[in-house]
């Protein structure tokens, strides 16, 4: 899980032009409205437009990080983006996850008045909690992590908070030193829960969510990104994302972000997929252990395959 790259011309910087700034320029709410019509710019929110081919160009989570740039522009009071759009500025690997209201955290303290779109926080802020990303404000990775489980479920923080782990924003030893500072906030007892737990070891959402399921459906601890050696020469020919050693068995995620990743010059899904299995039969084949594969719609049926797995553990228990 390499930490993202943004391009220049990623059509997530496209320039948001407000009203008056339209206005300024020579335009008038007709020509705005024309222009409009004709499918020249997109309106994200009242009185912010952006180029329409370039908002076109976003999925959901960039569309919604747009939105925050413009709510950013027309803010009247000080402060930065956080929580859910904090994840988003980050680039996190969010899923199941609808973009509704843009989340900003006051730097003054105050409580301002309800405004559509926008769901105002005005949680305490040290210096040490607000940065600048992509050329947003927005607070740092250690705030984040700790607000994640503020707005979601255990399983959802613990995937953004371990990519955030994976990809070095931020330590588990920030994480708690500025936790001691916010006890008492909603959800503190889960983020409590999720500091003892939470690590940085997995590759992607999948193998997060694989490793929460591991967790919580109380299965027994694997070794995560497991190096299988060639019993002669000693040499790693492969990694599992987790294995049992002393059982015998290792288990892979199957995700398509995973063969689109390792996909070779030339080389199509279908042959990505064919690799993949002859991998799998060669560390079958150099340790005698058993495989289990997992793949997405396994995740949201968590005791059909925690039970699966333990049947697989249990058989190497008795063999």
């Amino acid at each position: 899980m390499k930490k993202p790259v943004r391009l220049p011309d990623d059509p997530r910087f496209t320039p948001i032009t407000l009203r008056r700034e339209y206005l300024a320029d020579g335009w008038t709410d007709q020509s705005i409205a024309r222009s409009l019509r004709a499918g020249l710019i997109f309106r994200v929110r009242q009185g912010a437009y952006v180029d329409a081919q370039a908002w076109a160009a976003c999925d959901v989570a960039g569309r919604h990080e747009v939105r925050a740039r413009a709510v950013l522009k027309q803010a009247r009071a000080p402060g930065v983006l956080s929580h859910a759009t904090g994840a988003v500025v980050w680039d996190v690997s969010t899923y199941d996850q609808s973009f509704d209201d843009v989340d900003f955290t006051r730097t003054d303290g105050k409580a301002g008045r309800a405004e559509a779109g926008v769901r105002q926080h005005k949680g305490a802020l040290l210096d040490e909690d607000v940065t600048e990303r992509h050329g947003i404000a927005v607070v740092s990775a250690t705030r984040l992590s700790l607000e994640m489980p503020t707005v979601y479920d255990l399983e959802h923080s613990y995937c953004y908070v371990g990519e955030l782990l994976h990809r070095q924003e931020t330590t588990r030893e920030a994480m708690a030193e500025r936790y001691l500072a916010m006890r008492g906030w909603p959800g503190s007892l889960s983020a409590e829960v999720l500091l003892r737990r939470v690590h940085g070891e997995c590759e992607s959402v999948g193998e997060y969510r694989t490793d929460y399921l591991i967790w919580r459906q109380h299965l027994p601890e694997p070794v995560r990104q497991y190096a299988v050696r060639d019993p002669d020469s000693g040499e790693i020919v492969a990694r599992v994302d987790f294995a049992w050693p002393e059982l015998g068995v290792f288990l892979e995620f199957d995700g398509k972000v995973k063969y689109h990743r390792y996909l070779r010059d030339g080389e199509t899904i279908e042959d990505a997929v064919l690799r993949e299995k002859a991998r799998e039969e060669h560390i079958c084949e150099l340790t005698g252990w058993r495989c289990i594969r997992l793949v997405w719609a396994d995740l949201y049926r968590p005791e059909h395959t925690a039970l699966r797995i333990r049947r697989v553990l249990s058989r190497s228990t008795a063999a």
